[in-house]
């Protein structure tokens, strides 16, 4: 079964607008384990404009399922990440000023980085994963750092579902066969919601975790949040 992190920067994001702890932060992760979720996913960045590293701190001694800590591995980043020890450790190649993600790493460019990177973490005992696109060869490298799974960079799926689904799933199907074929786990994330998620699944039925923030909270606004996290690990549970 592929597990649901829920990525709660975005309830970070309301937070932060008006100052204050409302919404908490820290009982929106316990409930969202609560209402089943299987991991919780935090994605801090260096202006703290959602999750702030406080917070990190704050929720490791809280979560009872799965903690991912995803981000670009800037030195305060790495600091605190050996301090949490969180369950996984996802290295994201953003800017500090990035929006949001929007590519994955060039591993050639960064290998001598990531492969000592995988194997600080690794010797701590925390579970890496490199976050990269659809290039086999670029797979092929993420392999060789060490690391023990990769995360697939989703927004492209998600930008050519409604367009053509079967080529839209082509290429990450073909990715995620090599990268298990490699002995690499596979995870997946950005962009995936209720409209285009059950299919990712049903095609790449190995997938071991999705994380999913901005769409699951925007769903959470109509739905409630107990609902919405039952209604997207619905769609993982259609193979």
């Amino acid at each position: 079964m592929t597990n649901l992190s829920v990525n709660i920067n975005k309830v970070a994001t309301i937070r932060n607008a008006r100052g204050g702890n409302m919404p908490d932060i820290l009982k929106v992760a316990v409930d969202c384990e609560a209402f089943g979720a299987q991991g919780i996913t935090v994605h801090p960045r260096p202006d703290e404009r959602h999750i702030r590293y406080a917070d990190v701190y704050a929720l490791k001694p809280l979560i009872k399922t799965e903690f991912n800590i995803e981000g670009y591995p800037c030195k305060p980043f790495i600091d605190m990440v050996l301090k949490v020890k969180p369950t996984q450790v996802t290295l994201v190649p953003d800017k500090p000023d990035a929006i949001t993600s929007n590519a994955g790493w060039h591993v050639k460019e960064h290998f001598e980085q990531l492969s000592e990177l995988v194997d600080l973490f690794t010797a701590k005992g925390i579970r890496t994963s490199i976050f990269v696109g659809t290039n086999l060869d670029n797979i092929e490298l993420a392999a060789k750092t060490g690391t023990d799974r990769i995360e697939l960079y989703t927004e492209p799926y998600a930008a050519h579902y409604a367009v053509d689904r079967e080529a839209a799933i082509s290429p990450f199907a073909a990715a995620a066969k090599h990268a298990k074929s490699l002995g690499l786990g596979v995870n997946a994330g950005h962009d995936l919601s209720l409209e285009n998620l059950a299919f990712f699944s049903q095609h790449i039925t190995w997938i071991e975790e999705v994380s999913i923030g901005h769409a699951l909270i925007c769903d959470a606004l109509y739905y409630g949040l107990e609902k919405a996290i039952s209604l997207y690990k619905a769609c993982l549970l259609q193979k």
